[in-house]
C-alpha cells in the first residue's frame, strides 16, 4: 500500500498524521510519503519519525494580511502542479489530507486525478483547507459528530492519542491529599495564561489551602514565573517544557489549558476535568468551538481570554477543586468522549479506500 499524507504546520496537524502513518506502516506495511511546507513543524518531526517528506511552497489564506493572501493565491497553482507531479511519481493508492498549508493543494491535485482521498479533521469546524475540498473527498475521519455535516461518507473516529493517556487511572478527587492543578499552554506556553495564574496566586493560596501547581510556562516566561512561585509560598513545579505529559495528567485533579484539537483529545482520553482558555486568534475560532463542545458535554468550563482576570480565575478554580462530586462528573463526561481505537479506525478507512469491495 502506498499512501501520501499531506498537510502540517503545527503539532495539532503533524502529531496525529504521524500516528496514522505509523499505524498504516505497522498494520499494512504501507509506504508513506508526506507533503508539507518548509515553514511547518513537519520539517523536523517527519524525518525524525523516519518518513520521507517532500515540500511545496504555499502560505496561509486565513487571518493574514492582504499581501500575504495575494502571494498565497499566486503560489497555489504552482503548489497544485508540484503536488500533482509528486502524486504522479509516487503513485499513491490513497491521499490523506490532515489540514494545514500543504493539505489543500495536494488534496486538490488528488481529486483532479480521481484518486481516493481521506480528510482528517480534528476540530468541530473544519479548517480552511479541509472546508474548501470537503464536498469532493472520498471520505472523512472526524473527532466530533457535528463535523460530519461538512463531509460526505463521514465517520467519527476521534483523534489519535498516545496510549499512555488512556492508561491514566481515574482520580478519586477526595478531600485527602494535596489538590493539584496542571497549567499549560502548549509547547511554547501561553503568556496570557501564565500572567493570569501568577496574578491569581495570592487568592489561590487563601482559597485553596495546600494547593500544588504544576506549570509548563514555555521558554519565554519561565524565569519570571519561577520567581513568582518562589515568592508566593504555593507548592509548585515549574517547567519550560514537559516531556512526559501523561505522567503530569495522572497527578492532576484539574487542568487549565488551551483547547487545541490534540489537547482536547488527550483530556478526553485521560478523563480529566479542565478549565479551557481558548486561544482567541486561532483560525476560525476553532479552539473556542472545541472547548464549547466539551463544556456542553459537562466535561469542562470555558473561560475566554478577555475574562481571564485573577478574581474570576480564583473563583473558578476554587469552586471546582472544592467540589469532588463535580470533578468526578466532569471526568466521566470527558472520558465518554474518548476514542481509544481512533488510529485503528482511520487505518481501516484508508484500507477500504485503497481496496474497495
Amino acid at each position: 500500500m502506498r499512501i501520501i499524507i499531506a498537510g502540517g504546520g503545527t503539532g495539532g496537524h503533524v502529531i496525529p498524521a504521524l500516528a496514522i502513518a505509523q499505524q498504516l506502516k505497522k498494520q499494512f506495511d504501507a509506504e508513506i510519503l508526506f507533503i508539507g511546507t518548509a515553514r511547518g513543524i513537519e520539517t523536523r518531526l517527519v524525518p525524525q519519525a523516519g518518513f520521507a517528506l517532500e515540500l511545496i511552497q504555499v502560505g496561509a489564506l486565513k487571518n493574514v494580511s492582504l499581501m500575504t493572501r495575494a502571494k498565497t493565491m499566486l503560489d497555489l497553482p504552482r503548489a497544485i502542479a508540484a503536488s500533482s507531479r509528486m502524486l504522479s511519481e509516487f503513485d499513491p493508492e490513497v491521499v490523506i489530507g490532515v489540514g494545514g498549508y500543504a493539505s489543500g493543494p495536494a488534496m486538490v491535485a488528488a481529486i483532479r486525478r480521481r484518486l481516493p482521498t481521506l480528510a482528517f479533521e480534528p476540530n468541530v469546524v473544519p479548517g480552511f483547507a479541509n472546508r474548501m475540498i470537503a464536498r469532493w473527498v472520498s471520505a472523512a475521519a472526524v473527532h466530533f459528530e457535528e463535523t460530519c455535516r461538512y463531509f460526505p461518507n463521514c465517520k467519527v473516529t476521534g483523534v489519535p492519542v498516545r496510549a499512555a493517556f488512556f492508561s491514566i487511572p481515574t482520580g478519586d478527587f477526595s478531600a485527602s491529599g494535596a489538590p493539584t492543578v496542571l497549567v499549560f499552554g502548549g509547547s511554547q506556553g501561553a503568556h496570557a495564561i501564565n500572567r493570569a495564574i501568577l496574578e491569581s496566586l495570592p487568592g489561590l493560596r487563601t482559597r485553596v489551602p495546600g494547593l500544588h501547581i504544576i506549570h509548563q510556562t514555555g521558554q519565554r516566561d519561565y524565569d519570571h514565573v519561577l520567581a513568582a512561585y518562589r515568592q508566593s509560598g504555593i507548592s509548585s513545579e515549574v517547567h519550560k517544557f514537559i516531556d512526559d505529559m501523561p505522567a503530569m495528567f495522572a497527578r492532576a485533579d484539574l487542568l487549565v489549558c488551551r483547547s487545541g484539537a490534540s489537547t482536547v483529545a488527550e483530556i478526553a482520553a485521560a478523563g480529566k476535568p479542565a478549565i479551557f482558555v481558548p486561544f482567541p486568534a486561532a483560525a476560525d475560532d476553532h479552539q473556542n468551538v472545541n472547548a464549547r463542545a466539551l463544556e456542553r458535554a459537562g466535561a469542562a468550563v470555558v473561560v475566554e481570554e478577555n475574562n481571564l482576570e485573577a478574581a474570576y480565575l480564583v473563583d473558578t478554580i476554587a469552586a471546582l477543586i472544592g467540589d469532588a462530586a463535580r470533578l468526578r462528573t466532569m471526568a466521566a463526561a470527558a472520558k465518554s468522549l474518548a476514542h481509544p481505537k481512533a488510529v485503528e479506525e482511520i487505518a481501516e478507512m484508508v484500507r477500504n479506500l485503497a481496496n474497495p469491495e
